[in-house]
């Protein structure tokens, strides 16, 4: 009896909870869990739907009352009592039109089983004009019955927004609008219905209206309360200045700072006035939050934020503000091992108070910065273990909770990671599931549409399209002012247009200065390295490649540091000293070939093979040392196979050509000839004069 009764109580809360399933649906879940009682529930429905409306009101008038059933499930303080409570309240305000119409409803759901459909309830409080002073039968109810009406009305809505935010990861914006909207017509004052309006809103970034439902909604939560206080936990003070607070984090989603500031101090003057320690750690949260979004450093207020909210004993705030802490410490330069440290310490504190979010939004972060630091296994590791985490149930019909933004921050690393190993029919397929996971215009699509255009700017530009790769800046440029900057610059220093390009790097370290953006600056240092090859000199951008070698391993930014130091190999060797840029290029081999993406393999292989010849004595065969040519050639080689996986062919028309050469050197003349064949296609396919080999990388 025992394990039927937990089986039965752990079905009676998703029942409760969920929307209204098919009547033999229903039956067929309580049977499974619990015969004896599937069989007492079908009697009785029969009786009821098969009998007269009074059997439906002797059911109703013999149902155990919650306040005197203390030994049963349906004690009042019970999840069953308090749904009995709000069912006998609802049932006994109800006019005779309205109970005549539920009991039409319960014949059709029951009999719903013989027509061979399986259609939900179909009952709906919101078809019965509840507002109406006028029955089926053209009976009046008398005007004192109003107010019972309006009750009635607020717990039926109440019953109908709780089902919509039930489903609301299931629930498309436009359809669940139009069921917000079928709600707001019949009571236009209902609160909760204006608070998912505004959620709903947020999710498809429509300011206008997500402001506009927000005030509705604090707007109707203040006028309903019939004894608030002004100050205290309950009443019109505390809905003041958590309406405050909720306007302030809606100016700060939308980037409004100067609004959410005064929002903020608001919500902190009231919160102060009513001695509300919650609400002031939640508007100090959101008020290093604003800071960082400007630009400023947060780090005091953060640390404020952690300690009290430790001292309040307030797990979730305490956890956001150690996060937001690791945040800015990868940004300053600090270790890994301290920052993972304190990660670890804050999942400890998330598994224990089981914050799924706040686990979601620890891994997310950890795939993030294990990227920034370039270590791209790691990275992939902890984005697979954020998507494959056992904690997560579906919620209904089979959804998952994974329409959040840590889950899309994951996707995109693992879509970018992938475009750098040239697996661009796995980066289709996480782009797809992307896209119907995040709609266009909802809240978190601009983290998928700048992933996309990021990617494909990088495959065109690898492939030599430029035509292709410029008509993005544009579109990235509306997403992402900086990193369509830099794409710009990218894109004019290869249509040599240098004057032009310099002068946008110009204007990106000036940006990159003022928001400390570390990682940026150091790819446009990099860049403006390699205009000075074109035209001053590469003595010249020498002092510029160790200021970006010093500031990427100050910040422990390995794939940056390995790139620069493969620029100073590549300058080294154009002055004229091979056997130390060769020596400067062990340094960033290793790390390269193990964590770096298919372009950067290459470049460095190709790099270590013109190295290799200009050591080895060139291509005059009575003066080189055969073998490092015969190594050239190999490590040439591997380096095509690197360049074919991305269709780089002006890469391997550089590679044939310098094949070409050693083949000939080393008396190989079918090789040489076969080489020499490949160039001539790829240089008439291309139908563009190569660059030449001492100005590129």
């Amino acid at each position: 009896i025992l394990p039927k009764r937990r089986r039965l109580n752990k079905l009676i809360l998703p029942l409760q909870q969920g929307p209204d399933l098919p009547f033999e649906q229903f039956v067929w879940t309580v049977e499974e869990c619990c015969p004896q009682t599937a069989s007492a529930v079908t009697l009785r429905l029969d009786e009821m739907a098969n009998g007269e409306l009074r059997d439906m009101e002797h059911f109703f008038s013999t149902l155990p009352t919650p306040f005197t059933s203390f030994d049963t499930e349906a004690y009042k303080t019970s999840v069953v009592g308090l749904f009995m409570r709000h069912m006998l309240l609802a049932y006994n305000k109800l006019s005779f039109s309205q109970v005549y119409k539920l009991y039409k409803s319960l014949q059709q759901y029951y009999h719903s089983q013989e027509e061979g459909s399986l259609p939900a309830l179909t009952f709906e409080w919101s078809d019965m004009d509840l507002a109406s002073t006028e029955d089926t039968v053209g009976d009046r109810i008398d005007k004192d019955d109003s107010p019972l009406h309006k009750s009635e009305l607020r717990f039926v809505t109440f019953l109908q927004v709780s089902c919509a935010i039930f489903k609301y990861l299931s629930l498309k914006p436009a359809a669940l609008q139009e069921e917000l909207n079928n709600m707001l017509k019949f009571n236009p004052d209902f609160a909760e219905a204006h608070y998912l309006n505004y959620l709903n809103s947020m999710r498809v970034q429509d300011i206008f209206l997500s402001a506009h439902s927000l005030l509705h909604y604090f707007d109707r939560l203040i006028l309903s309360g019939s004894e608030g206080k002004s100050n205290g936990d309950e009443g019109y003070g505390r809905s003041l200045r958590y309406a405050a607070l909720n306007l302030a984090s809606l100016h700060c989603r939308f980037g409004h700072y100067q609004q959410a500031n005064l929002a903020l101090q608001e919500a902190i003057r009231i919160a102060q006035e009513s001695n509300d320690h919650v609400c002031l750690q939640h508007c100090l949260s959101w008020l290093y939050t604003l800071e960082q979004m400007k630009g400023s450093d947060s780090t005091v207020l953060t640390e404020d934020s952690v300690k009290m909210a430790a001292h309040f004993c307030l797990p979730y705030l305490a956890s956001l503000g150690i996060q937001s802490l690791v945040q800015q410490g990868a940004t300053q330069g600090k270790t890994a091992h301290k920052l993972m440290d304190a990660l670890k310490d804050t999942d400890i504190l998330h598994w224990k108070h089981s914050l799924s979010e706040l686990i979601e939004i620890s891994l997310a972060q950890t795939t993030s910065i294990w990227r920034m630091y370039g270590k791209s296994t790691m990275s992939a590791q902890q984005a697979q273990l954020l998507l494959n985490m056992s904690s997560l149930e579906p919620v209904n019909f089979g959804v998952h909770q994974n329409n959040t933004e840590a889950f899309a921050v994951a996707l995109c690393h693992l879509a970018e990671l992938h475009a750098e190993q040239g697996l661009y029919r796995a980066v289709s397929e996480i782009l797809r599931h992307l896209k119907e996971q995040f709609p266009p215009h909802t809240q978190h699509a601009k983290l998928w549409m700048l992933c996309d255009l990021k990617i494909q700017f990088e495959r065109h530009m690898n492939e030599g399209k430029y035509h292709l790769a410029e008509p993005l800046i544009v579109a990235m440029s509306a997403l992402d002012k900086t990193q369509g900057l830099y794409r710009k610059a990218l894109v004019l220093k290869v249509l040599n247009r240098s004057t032009e390009a310099y002068s946008v790097l110009q204007r990106l370290q000036v940006l990159c200065d003022k928001t400390k953006c570390t990682e940026l600056a150091i790819r446009v240092m990099l860049s403006t390295a390699e205009l000075h090859w074109e035209s001053s000199g590469f003595s010249t951008a020498l002092p510029l490649l160790l200021q970006a070698l010093a500031l990427a391993r100050q910040h422990h930014l390995q794939s940056l540091a390995s790139e620069t130091i493969l620029h100073l190999a590549f300058t080294q060797l154009m002055l004229g000293v091979p056997e130390q840029a060769l020596s400067v290029l062990h340094e960033a081999i290793e790390p390269v070939l193990a964590h770096g993406s298919v372009m950067d393999k290459g470049r460095a292989l190709l790099l270590m093979a013109r190295c290799q010849m200009d050591v080895a004595g060139g291509f005059v065969a009575f003066s080189a040392d055969l073998n490092t040519l015969a190594l050239a050639v190999d490590t040439l080689s591997e380096a095509a196979a690197y360049f074919s996986k991305l269709n780089c062919k002006e890469r391997l028309r550089e590679i044939h050509y310098f094949q070409a050469l050693l083949y000939r050197t080393l008396g190989q003349n079918s090789q040489c000839n076969k080489s020499a064949m490949h160039f001539r296609l790829l240089d008439q396919e291309l139908q563009t004069p190569a660059p030449p080999v001492s100005m590129r990388l």
